[in-house]
């Protein structure tokens, strides 16, 4: 379920015109803050480097009803509930002192839609067809552009949000310490950070992304789970019973007086992932340091970069893109 890695300099734009190309001059393009281009897609800013592959997962990928799909805004949470739903899933196929987390990053044992099943071309890309049931995948596509399958298909889909102050300085410290535009200069903290407030992060949208996925989940709370980062941490027992529930897979009575739950959250806790050797060196897809994927993992660490006036201007943004939604976040 690996794909090959490469380095930016191999996904450039330097590959024959084709019918994606043709689309891609017709685009309107800005700048992120690391230097990586953007384009806009329907009314929704993606990642250039990532635009051939959402398409090619729009196109081809075929979702199964046992299929669950994590979705997420990056650095969000998307490592932690890559661990904790594979670990629920294969509870009785992998004991915890055997579990694959043990020698391999959460991002290679729950593959991604855009970066592991349709990175390549055609015959280069795995075959989703060919994973075992249930298909535990992830994404960072917006609910409104995902596969057409996906929404129409009875897949569970779970998403973890977060606050986004600290989304913003999570991105942001991930970003500099990647630099996956190799030859750009990363914007200012204050550059960024005014280009998050109008609703661009690294990876493209962010107060929409968030949204979508809540409106989801009021519309049909049954098919879409939608979590918070700080919720788990307060109380992660209560939450993986919660997440096991919703994939189908709850535990049984037995499971909990044998303390299976613990287990779980204490394998998958920041802290022991953190510490494992495999997380501590290597790297996702030749672009991103395992180690990069587990910084702080702290709730309200934006007091340490950002000033109350930072903090009033996002509170007021989310008063007013959240309006009438129930969607709410402590700052």
């Amino acid at each position: 379920m690996e794909k090959k890695e490469c380095s930016s300099a191999e996904v450039d734009h330097s590959s024959p015109k084709d019918e994606f190309q043709e689309l891609l001059q017709t685009l309107e393009h800005q700048t992120n803050w690391d230097g990586q281009r953007l384009v806009k897609y329907d009314g929704i800013w993606l990642l250039e480097l990532l635009f051939r592959p959402i398409l090619s997962a729009q196109k081809y990928f075929k979702a199964k009803d046992t299929d669950v799909i994590l979705s997420t805004m990056p650095k969000s949470g998307t490592t932690w509930l890559k661990a904790l739903t594979f670990s629920i899933a294969n509870r009785s196929v992998f004991p915890i002192d055997r579990s694959p987390l043990l020698t391999s990053n959460p991002h290679k044992v729950v593959p991604a839609l855009e970066f592991n099943l349709y990175w390549g071309k055609g015959e280069e890309n795995p075959d989703p067809e060919s994973f075992p049931e249930p298909r535990i995948l992830s994404t960072h596509i917006p609910f409104e552009i995902l596969p057409d399958s996906i929404r129409e298909s009875d897949c569970r889909i779970i998403y973890i949000s977060r606050n986004p102050l600290d989304v913003f300085i999570s991105q942001r410290q991930f970003l500099l310490e990647n630099k996956i535009a190799k030859d750009a200069v990363p914007l200012e903290l204050d550059e960024a950070f005014d280009m998050f407030c109008r609703g661009i992060t690294s990876y493209g949208p962010f107060w929409e992304h968030m949204l979508g996925y809540w409106n989801a989940h009021l519309k049909n709370p049954e098919r879409v789970l939608f979590l918070k980062y700080e919720d788990l941490k307060g109380d992660i027992l209560s939450n993986v019973k919660k997440i096991a529930e919703f994939m189908g897979f709850p535990f049984s009575a037995e499971e909990e007086k044998q303390g299976v739950v613990e287990q779980i959250s204490r394998l998958c806790s920041f802290e022991n992932l953190k510490n494992l050797e495999v997380n501590k060196s290597g790297n996702v897809l030749g672009l991103m340091k395992n180690s990069s994927f587990f910084r702080k993992g702290e709730v309200g660490d934006w007091v340490n970069y950002l000033s109350p006036e930072m903090a009033e201007r996002v509170k007021n943004i989310m008063e007013s893109k959240f309006q009438g939604s129930g969607l709410t976040f402590n700052i």
